[in-house]
C-alpha cells in the first residue's frame, strides 16, 4: 500500500513539476536573474505539491515504460515552455516601448538593466519594464498567471501531442501584436519629437548662428521626461489590458 502511494504520488508530482518549473523559471518577475536559483526551484515546488491533487485528474495513468514517460515528460517541459513564452512575449511590449521612446527622445545612450529582456536596454526600457514587474504583483496579476497555467491543462492535456502549426500560429500573432502595441504605447513621443524636430528645422533655418545641438539636447530630454511623467499611467493601462487579453484564451475553462 505504502509502495503504491509514493510510486503514484512521485509520478505525479513529478510531471506537474515538469510543465510549472519551465513555467515558473520563464515568467517575468519569476523567472529573472535578479531572482536565485533556489527561490524559484523552492516556489515552483510548493506550488507543484499544492497543485498535485487538483490536477491528478488531468494526469494520465503511468506509461509501462521510461521511453513513453520521458516523452511525456518532455510534453509538459514543451507545454509549460509555450505558456511561459506566450506571456514573456506579451510582457515584451513595454521593452519595445521604451526602446523606441529612447531613441526619439535623445536617450539610447543611457543604458540600464532590463528585467524583462534580461541584458542592458535603454534607460527608459528598463524603466518601463520594471514598473510592469512591479505592477504585475501589486495588482496580483501574478494569479492570473498561475490561473492560466492550471487551466492550460485544458488546452494542453498531458499525453497528446500539441499541434505544432496552432502554436506558431500562437507565438506569431501575439508577436505580431505585442510590436504593434509597442509602437503604439510611443505614438505621444513619436508626435512630439517629430513636431519638436519639426520646430528646430524652422529655427535652424530663421537663426543659423544658434547651437542647436547643444540648445535642441537638453530640452528634448525635458520634454519626453514631462511627456513620460503625464502618459505612464495610460501606457500601463493599455499594457495590463494587452496583458489580458492575450491570455484570455488560457482563462477560459
Amino acid at each position: 500500500m505504502l509502495e503504491e502511494i509514493l510510486t503514484l504520488n512521485i509520478y505525479l508530482f513529478i510531471l506537474i513539476f515538469s510543465r510549472i518549473g519551465v513555467f515558473f523559471f520563464m515568467t517575468p518577475g519569476f523567472g529573472g536573474v535578479q531572482v536565485k536559483v533556489k527561490t524559484r526551484l523552492a516556489l515552483a515546488l510548493s506550488v507543484t505539491f499544492l497543485l498535485t491533487p487538483v490536477l491528478s485528474e488531468h494526469i494520465p495513468p503511468m506509461p509501462a515504460n521510461v521511453l513513453n514517460l520521458g516523452v511525456l515528460i518532455i510534453g509538459e517541459v514543451l507545454a509549460g515552455a509555450i505558456l511561459g513564452a506566450v506571456i514573456l512575449t506579451l510582457f515584451s511590449a513595454v521593452q519595445v516601448a521604451g526602446t523606441v521612446i529612447s531613441f526619439v527622445s535623445a536617450m539610447a545612450n543611457a543604458l540600464i538593466f532590463d528585467p524583462i529582456s534580461q541584458q542592458q536596454s535603454a534607460i527608459v526600457a528598463g524603466f518601463l519594464s520594471a514598473t510592469a514587474v512591479t505592477l504585475l504583483f501589486v495588482t496580483n496579476m501574478h494569479h492570473v498567471f498561475i490561473e492560466a497555467m492550471i487551466n492550460s491543462y485544458a488546452l494542453f492535456p498531458p499525453g497528446v501531442a500539441p499541434n505544432t502549426g496552432d502554436m506558431a500560429q500562437l507565438i506569431t500573432r501575439h508577436v505580431n501584436d505585442t510590436f504593434k502595441l509597442g509602437v503604439q504605447l510611443a505614438s505621444p513621443f513619436i508626435v512630439v519629437s517629430l513636431t519638436y524636430y519639426l520646430g528646430l528645422g524652422i529655427l535652424t533655418r530663421l537663426s543659423p548662428q544658434v547651437p542647436i545641438f547643444f540648445v535642441a539636447m537638453p530640452l528634448q530630454i525635458v520634454i519626453s521626461i514631462v511627456v513620460l511623467a503625464t502618459t505612464i499611467p495610460a501606457l500601463m493601462l493599455a499594457f495590463f489590458g494587452h496583458v489580458q487579453a492575450g491570455l484570455q484564451p488560457f482563462l477560459t475553462p
